[in-house]
């Protein structure tokens, strides 16, 4: 049997060394990060998996050692900058290099500007914006020491493009796509390519353990013009694609994963 550690499948990302945040997941459930660690593993990639909860992480990667993938646990609050610092050091130290880093941490927030306490409006800017900042503030100095470049995957939202009663979460995901366009033009001629995934309303371990309503759900489903429910795979997919050598010609891009739900309907699925 081929190791993931051996396959490629011309995607260019056999051999390289991912930092996924948010790698972790309730139990066996599949959340963003957790799909895009398994898919870059299956793919040959080395995944360090970062979460701030150990059990979460380790897992993500024992779920890749089952299938002969190579990945390590980590453990670090990416909007503090000796942890950040410290991950991406970890990365290189116990796998030689650094190659694609996926910006998956996020927290949600609702209420208008009126409702949302001030406080809490910080907390989702820090979470959403400052951890993205901090994990790729040092992970480009260690993708600049790699022949070839980097490439990075920041996780943004829907929410950015369909604002709909979330202004804290819906202005944090803008910024996200503000800041992928940014690093796209500042670090393009080091060879890092720096795209963003908007999601729409796939369900994950993030959004059931808020114990949504059957009526919720299948309201979130029809949301997709397609009729069909979308999950962590749909977005581990779509952050593959975009740091593989596939996407090479790719950078500055906001790709939209969401079913078509951005093209009708503007209103929040009940909970």
């Amino acid at each position: 049997m081929t190791g993931a550690s051996e396959r490629d499948d011309g995607l260019g990302l056999a051999g390289k060394v991912a930092i996924v945040t948010g790698g972790g997941a309730a139990d066996d459930g599949i959340g963003n990060g957790r799909a895009a660690a398994i898919l870059l593993a299956r793919a040959g990639t080395k995944v360090l998996v970062v979460d701030l909860d150990r059990g979460r992480a380790e897992r993500t990667v024992a779920m890749i050692a089952e299938e002969g993938g190579t990945a390590a646990p980590f453990v670090a609050d990416v909007t503090d900058e000796e942890q950040a610092r410290a991950m991406v050091a970890e990365a290189v130290a116990r796998f030689g290099r650094l190659d694609c880093l996926d910006n998956n941490v996020g927290i949600g927030g609702r209420g208008s500007v009126v409702e949302v306490a001030p406080q809490d409006w910080r907390r989702v800017m820090q979470v959403n914006v400052d951890g993205m900042f901090m994990a790729s503030r040092h992970a480009i100095p260690a993708m600049k020491e790699t022949m070839g470049g980097g490439a990075i995957v920041n996780v943004s939202s829907i929410s950015a493009l369909r604002p709909r009663g979330l202004t804290a979460y819906s202005t944090s995901k803008g910024a996200v796509i503000a800041l992928t366009r940014a690093m796209a033009v500042d670090h393009g001629p080091d060879g890092i390519r720096v795209n963003c995934v908007a999601p729409g309303p796939v369900y994950t371990p993030m959004v059931y353990s808020r114990q949504m309503s059957p009526a919720g759900r299948e309201a979130r489903r029809r949301a997709s013009v397609l009729g069909v429910e979308g999950t962590g795979w749909d977005i581990g997919y779509a952050v593959r694609f975009l740091l593989s050598a596939e996407a090479r010609y790719i950078t500055g891009h906001t790709l939209v994963v969401d079913g078509g739900a951005t093209l009708v309907g503007p209103a929040r699925a009940p909970e």
